[in-house]
């Protein structure tokens, strides 16, 4: 059952951070969570685009917005994010930040590689780490960690990306564990293929289709919804029917299958 707009912004608000909040499904959470009255604090390098959505949501829904450029990756990452919500009463993290470089393992740069550790892991555990706290001495408060069904098991040409998304699912379920008891929910939202900028900047036109890619709203409206029902929700019916289909098979071929389908789609 889902929350009232008003349970919702007392047990997660008045304040959401979304960590990747620049396009995409940062981009549609800023804008439901905005809609049920969360003041946000939205994260991406990307300052112009960051502005631009919060003049559209303050002026559509009547919150307070704070954009700031940051990067992920940035090895001050710690200090920065202390300084950007230590003066706001945080009740929600969503980490959405996500980097990807596909291609086989030995045909992508060391720094793609390490980039994709340090936006995908070391940045959803550094924010993580700082705000927990804060939420556990509320009694109350969730954080949202976006995974991928490619974390589900190894895949060719996204081997790093997969692995990373694996310890997002991994980390989603020690911390709801860890934290459910002190009144924290924790969720890891598992998302297939979806319609971005990212995805439509790197998959060949003529196999967008074969993906079948989910509208960002919408895996964004399923996460929101099962948020307090965590540890994890795959977005998406054909997405959980792959998963349901995919647990009948070996690990190996599991592992051979989905590789295939991956080959399939980003390879030229």
């Amino acid at each position: 059952m889902s929350l009232s707009n008003e349970d919702f912004r007392r047990r997660y608000g008045p304040w959401a951070v979304i960590a990747g909040a620049s396009e995409g499904i940062g981009q549609a959470y800023a804008d439901q969570l905005a809609a049920k009255g969360l003041n946000l604090i939205t994260l991406a390098r990307r300052a112009e685009l960051l502005e631009a959505d919060a003049r559209k949501l303050r002026a559509q829904y009547g919150v307070d917005v704070r954009p700031v450029s940051l990067d992920l990756a940035a090895p001050d990452l710690a200090a920065r994010f202390a300084e950007a919500i230590d003066d706001f009463d945080v009740g929600l993290l969503v980490y959405n930040a996500c980097y990807s470089h596909i291609g086989k393992f030995l045909d992508v740069p060391l720094a793609d590689h390490l980039r994709t550790l340090d936006v995908n892991c070391r940045g959803p555990v550094t924010l993580v780490e700082h705000i927990a706290p804060r939420l556990i001495a509320r009694g109350r408060g969730g954080i949202l960690l976006m995974s991928s069904m490619s974390g589900f098991q190894g895949s060719a040409m996204v081997a790093s990306y997969a692995a990373t998304k694996a310890f997002n699912t991994i980390l989603a379920e020690s911390l709801w564990t860890e934290l459910r008891p002190q009144g924290v929910d924790v969720l890891a939202c598992v998302a297939g293929a979806t319609s971005t900028p990212g995805f439509e900047n790197s998959t060949p036109d003529a196999k967008k289709g074969k993906a079948m890619p989910m509208a960002a709203a919408d895996v964004a409206r399923e996460g929101i919804a099962a948020l307090p029902h965590g540890p994890v929700h795959i977005a998406g019916r054909i997405n959980r029917l792959v998963n349901a289909f995919s647990r009948l098979m070996t690990r190996r071929s599991r592992t051979s299958f989905f590789s295939g389908a991956t080959q399939d789609i980003y390879s030229t």
